[in-house]
């Protein structure tokens, strides 16, 4: 009887649309360069010089992958080139920022196989000529009302209780010197999207979701990152001669 009901269940299970939810984003700060003591970390001065060029890059835990998108890279983290939430818009509203002189995303050419810290970034955006680096990262988690679902898990979709589920997206970002990795500052921002699981009866309805979290996420990070850079005009703009 037992065998009977196990096998009732598989056939249910392979009927079943799934999904499976999107990697991890990755810490920052872990991925920050260690200068070893707060002395050498105090050492790191901003060099950078106005109109300034900025580098951008999205990162990722190694192996992210989602439906949409995946990292390339291995080692403390991936990076994602593949333009899913991002729009030329997003990228034309840091060009509109004061003083910038042009934007450009670092290529996955640019970058080495096996990525340790931010300063794998920082060589890649010197590349660029950029005078900043703006670094961001994407990390999204599901949950209904009885359970957390971490990232790279399988949900049974015909199986998600009658009740709400919640996408939670936040994106983190941290702006640097390309120079020197003085980090001038951080953020983060989050969105969500939420409805009844019994709507999230395909993949495409549960992608959309994250989709739309994880643009609204990016979208309003770029408003703070605009603060953020208007903070650096301020502190920074005139202390070092353009050129």
């Amino acid at each position: 009887m037992k065998k009977l009901v196990l096998l009732a269940c598989v056939a249910l299970l392979c009927g079943c649309s799934t999904y499976t939810t999107p990697g991890a984003g990755v810490s920052l700060a872990a991925i920050s360069e260690n200068d070893g003591d707060i002395a050498a970390a105090f050492q790191r001065e901003p060099a950078i010089t106005f109109p300034a060029r900025l580098a951008v890059a999205r990162v990722a835990a190694p192996g992210y992958r989602s439906g949409s998108n995946n990292s390339v890279g291995t080692g403390a983290f991936g990076i994602v080139t593949t333009r899913d939430i991002e729009t030329d818009e997003s990228f034309a509203r840091l060009g509109a920022m004061p003083q910038v002189l042009a934007v450009a995303p670092v290529s996955r050419l640019l970058v080495p196989a096996n990525l340790g810290t931010t300063r794998d970034l920082r060589a890649a955006a010197a590349q660029l000529r950029a005078d900043a680096l703006l670094v961001y990262t994407i990390d999204t988690r599901f949950r209904t009302e009885s359970a957390d679902v971490g990232p790279l898990q399988t949900i049974a979709l015909g199986f998600l209780p009658t009740r709400k589920a919640v996408v939670n997206a936040t994106c983190a970002f941290m702006v640097i010197d390309v120079r020197t990795g003085f980090v001038y500052g951080t953020g983060e921002t989050t969105a969500t999207e939420d409805q009844r699981s019994n709507l999230w009866g395909s993949e495409q309805a549960i992608e959309a979701a994250r989709l739309r979290a994880e643009r609204r996420a990016f979208e309003d990070g770029l408003g703070e990152v605009a603060r953020l850079w208007t903070s650096i005009l301020q502190q920074h703009a005139g202390a070092r001669p353009a050129g």
